[in-house]
């Protein structure tokens, strides 16, 4: 193993893990209200409006048709618009975000359809408007399940991350391709693998403590 690698994996790795999660964040932002209008704008639920969700089911179809690496190109002018540069990670967070953020709101949607029809009639038939449906039935009913689509959504940005590093968004991606691939240097190439196996595996086993935390919370609450 060469000198240098510990301090390249540290930095590539730290580079990662701040793409990853400032994406999260925002593709949360962006996903979130779109899933839920999705769901409650969908035939015979709380805000019926067919014309609406066709429209908002067309966009996130259509962004999400867009091979990543083609989307990156595609946002580089607004990239060098918000953060002022094509380049680093800071840079690679706005095509993340957005590539991310249909992905996260079907996820949304599913989870939050999961939520039984009997529970929303029952807010329904004593007064709750919407907005309380939203966030007293739907959110808190699906919560276990938003926890395993969120976990999946930050699995789906680290592998972003890698392909935007072919792009120079810095990262464990690019310091495989710079330092693995252009250099030969199979030993970055098999650390850099091996950080994103791992990370991966943590990343789902929190996602999934958590999720099942809640199941029995819920279940020994209601046992109670």
């Amino acid at each position: 193993m060469s000198e240098d690698l510990p301090g390249l994996l540290f930095t590539g790795f730290g580079e990662t893990i701040y793409m990853v999660a400032l994406s999260t964040f925002f593709a949360l932002l962006l996903g979130l209200p779109f899933g839920i209008i999705l769901v409650t704008t969908d035939k015979h639920h709380i805000s019926e409006a067919p014309r609406i969700n066709k429209i908002f089911g067309t966009v996130i179809n259509i962004v999400r048709s867009f091979p990543f690496i083609i989307l990156i190109v595609v946002l580089l002018p607004l990239s060098r618009f918000i953060v002022g540069t094509t380049l680093g990670s800071t840079a690679a967070i706005v095509p993340l975000s957005i590539g991310a953020s249909p992905f996260v709101a079907r996820i949304i949607e599913n989870s939050l359809k999961e939520v039984g029809k009997g529970k929303i009639e029952a807010a329904l038939a004593v007064g709750a408007n919407p907005v309380a449906i939203i966030a007293r039935v739907l959110i808190p009913e699906a919560l276990p399940s938003l926890i395993r689509g969120i976990t999946l959504a930050v699995i789906t940005i680290t592998g972003f991350t890698a392909v935007a590093g072919a792009i120079g968004a810095g990262g464990l991606g690019s310091l495989a391709i710079r330092y693995g691939y252009m250099r030969f240097r199979d030993d970055v190439m098999v650390a850099t693998v091996l950080i994103l196996v791992f990370f991966v595996q943590a990343v789902q086993w929190g996602g999934d403590s958590v999720a099942k935390y809640i199941e029995k919370r819920r279940t020994k609450i209601g046992a109670d």
